[in-house]
């Protein structure tokens, strides 16, 4: 699978991220270092925990990051959950968690898949 590739299965806006980055090494690199980044788990363990302030947190950096790579359909989950979350309805966040959850796993299983 290409980048541009990746970018169409996981819902993502690779015109923009090469805008941004401008070299489709560089778009590749930064993908694949998203497998490093902890917000993902962070979010699901203060979820678990109910812990609505690191649960923020952790929404809010995963929306940043995803903003930032133009992983679109999973920016747009956290984005709301980080909002529901700011406004300290927990409730609320669990039934968000789904859609942060499936879009998260399309992009772990797509990013396997991107040629070297």
């Amino acid at each position: 699978m290409t980048i541009q590739e990746f970018y169409a299965a996981v819902g993502g806006d690779y015109d923009e991220v090469i805008g941004r980055l401008r070299k489709e090494e560089r778009v590749t690199r930064f993908a694949r270092l998203f497998l490093e980044d902890p917000s993902y788990g962070q979010l699901v363990d203060s979820m678990r925990e109910q812990n609505t302030d690191e649960a923020f947190r952790a929404a809010h950096t995963l929306k940043g990051v995803c903003q930032n790579l133009s992983f679109t359909r999973l920016y747009e989950a956290a984005y709301e959950i980080t909002e529901t979350l700011r406004c300290g309805d927990l409730e609320k966040a669990k039934l968000q968690m789904t859609p942060v959850q499936e879009a998260y796993q399309v992009i772990i299983e797509a990013l396997d898949k991107i040629e070297a």
